[in-house]
């Protein structure tokens, strides 16, 4: 039978089936036939993804496509109707996004999640609440050197902040917990085009420390110019995934995400 859609189509053209890949040894995260609902929604079906240490990987499709919702069945956020997410080698089924900080595992959601009564230096040291090492000032200061408004506003409150110093913020306050993993939930969402490209050089400089990085991102030619390896979704499955810039080079994928 002859394909029934574009992104079938789109699957049978690359070299990398869906469900491949490319790096050996232990994965830091796996996704294991995810399926998730809300109420009679089918939000994600049959969905494997696995991230190595040390990756950047990409989650790009459509609005609606399922791409927050895998995020929050990661992080406890969404409970799962079936399928297993292991991290680290342990599974994280019944755990909650309190217990997996801890361990490494760190999100910014949409809409960056920031204290809006507390001041910025507040936000930042709810990072590190759970931290006994003796290095979050050092930690802190690198934060802010990173972000000098941030410096410059420390005794403002989060709510009186831009977009853009809200996201600066809340990528802050998540970096310091020190993550080994961190989920990006669109981070370029609502910001200007030099806010964009700031976030993303943070996006770049923290995978090139080590942090394995989930980016969920609308911008998609961002996200792939940026990213080892994408995984697209589209109606909650994964329809393919490869190195992200064999996607990015497809006339198929750049007609479907891109505009091209």
């Amino acid at each position: 039978a002859s394909p029934t859609s574009l992104l079938e189509c789109l699957a049978m053209t690359l070299s990398v089936p869906v469900s491949a890949s490319s790096n050996a040894g232990e994965p830091l995260l796996a996704v294991r036939d995810l399926h998730v609902a809300y109420g009679g929604i089918q939000a994600v079906k049959r969905l494997d993804m696995v991230l190595h240490p040390g990756e950047l990987v990409s989650l790009i499709g459509a609005n609606g496509a399922g791409k927050t919702t895998t995020l929050k069945a990661i992080c406890g956020l969404l409970k799962p109707q079936s399928g297993e997410v292991r991290y680290q080698g342990q599974s994280l089924l019944g755990q909650g996004p309190w217990d997996l900080v801890s361990q490494g595992l760190v999100m910014v959601p949409e809409g960056r999640g920031i204290f809006a009564r507390m001041t910025i230096d507040e936000n930042l040291r709810m990072g590190a609440y759970l931290r006994k090492d003796g290095e979050v000032e050092a930690d802190l200061a690198a934060v802010y050197q990173r972000f000098p408004r941030l410096k410059e506003r420390h005794k403002q409150l989060a709510g009186t902040l831009s977009g853009g110093e809200q996201q600066m913020l809340a990528m802050g306050r998540a970096l310091l917990a020190r993550p080994k993993l961190l989920l990006l939930d669109e981070p370029s969402m609502g910001l200007s085009p030099i806010m964009v490209d700031l976030i993303f050089e943070v996006v770049r400089d923290v995978s090139q420390q080590g942090v394995t990085v989930l980016l969920v991102e609308q911008n998609a030619h961002r996200a792939l110019e940026l990213a080892d390896r994408a995984y697209v979704l589209d109606s909650g499955e994964c329809v393919l995934e490869g190195p992200a810039r064999e996607l990015l080079g497809n006339p198929q994928v750049q007609a479907a995400y891109l505009g091209g």
